[in-house]
């Protein structure tokens, strides 16, 4: 009867950044890992963007880097710098390639659809002494009335130049805010392709701001000004703007969105799982006992605020982040991403409206 040692719940992003840290690090060289993903098949559904604050696994996986971007309320645009740490996009596709094809080279790495197939019956068992499972999965059925990011794009090819692929529209809050919070997301690939996205944040009761498709083609159409174009690739996605509560289980450990890796103002998460997927790899021999990796406490006050203000102030969130980007590019790009000292917290909250920010710690 085989044992393992590691046992991986949810093969997506998180998953397998934690299976490959572990396996080229050779911490599966004796030990061994069973992966539990549902999915058929591996296929490009997603792309994950980030400014570059630290070193990660796949340079390789990256479809394009900008050091140039925008962002933009009704009437102003602001041009903003980002050399030093460029904005870069992976593509999952690439990124599942890669992972998929060094963990099979890797004998004591077995692929599960459903835990329940590793049970006596097959031989397989998990004896919750030994083994530590990684759990990258969370209940949120019931959480349709919190905070969301929920958004979807279209990469298009158009049949002329168009775009400057040099620069990338952050964010333009020039469209239909509906009492909520819109935004679209321009990443232009080449001359003649991008990927754009409508993103909203709200919850999800609101079926009136769902209609992506029509959003997307009048933006394209009508405010991009491109009529002749064709659709290369459809995502579509929802990113949870709070903490999942989880059930605390014996060796249990959460990871991804599911252990606090998301950036509650931001929705960024990939760089935030790859460090934690390195925290857990250098602790994995003693990780029972090891302190878990968290986001620092600062920026989860700091989130905490903002998000309250969002939710109480939605039509002001267009000029809080255009304000936002008033400092330096580094700063600004550094609290984003959790990397920030204090006189840089310091700098970015002087450009915020200090009296709805002051109501909410109260």
């Amino acid at each position: 009867m085989k044992e393992f040692d590691y046992i991986i719940i949810g093969g997506g992003c998180a998953g397998l950044s934690l299976a490959y840290e572990l396996n080229i690090h050779q911490k599966l060289k004796s030990k061994t890992l069973a992966i539990i993903e549902p999915r058929n098949e591996y296929k490009k559904d997603k792309t994950w963007s980030f400014w570059r604050v630290s070193a990660h696994n796949f340079d390789d996986c990256i479809k394009k880097s900008w050091e140039n971007f925008t962002i933009n309320i009704p009437n102003e645009t602001r041009h903003i710098y980002c050399k030093d740490t460029p904005y870069q996009t992976i593509d999952s596709g690439l990124f599942y390639q890669k992972i998929i094809k060094s963990l099979k080279q890797n004998t004591n790495i077995s692929f599960f659809k459903d835990i329940n197939e590793i049970n006596i019956e097959n031989s397989y068992i998990i004896n919750r002494e030994n083994t530590v499972i990684f759990n990258s999965v969370s209940d949120l059925s019931d959480s349709k009335s919190n905070l969301w990011q929920h958004f979807s794009g279209l990469e298009i090819e158009t049949s002329k130049d168009y775009f400057d692929e040099e620069i990338l529209n952050l964010m333009d809050f020039d469209c239909d805010q509906k009492g909520s919070i819109h935004f679209f997301y321009t990443l232009p690939y080449s001359k003649t392709s991008a990927l754009i996205e409508t993103t909203w944040v709200s919850d999800l009761n609101n079926n009136s701001i769902k209609d992506y498709d029509n959003q997307l083609k009048d933006y394209i159409e009508n405010k991009l000004k491109i009529k002749n174009y064709k659709i290369n690739f459809k995502e579509k996605g929802i990113i949870p703007l709070f903490h999942p509560k989880n059930i605390k289980i014996l060796n249990q450990i959460e990871i991804g969105t599911a252990g606090g890796m998301t950036r509650l103002s931001t929705g960024y998460t990939f760089l935030n799982i790859q460090e934690q997927s390195r925290y857990i790899r250098k602790n994995i021999e003693n990780i029972k006992n090891t302190k878990k990796f968290s986001i620092d406490k600062k920026y989860q006050f700091l989130d905490n605020i903002f998000l309250k203000v969002l939710k109480k102030n939605p039509e002001r969130m267009g000029q809080i982040f255009y304000k936002m980007f008033s400092c330096s590019p580094n700063k600004v790009i550094n609290f984003l991403s959790n990397k920030s000292n204090i006189y840089e917290d310091i700098s970015i909250i002087s450009k915020m409206p200090k009296w709805i920010f002051l109501k909410e710690l109260f």
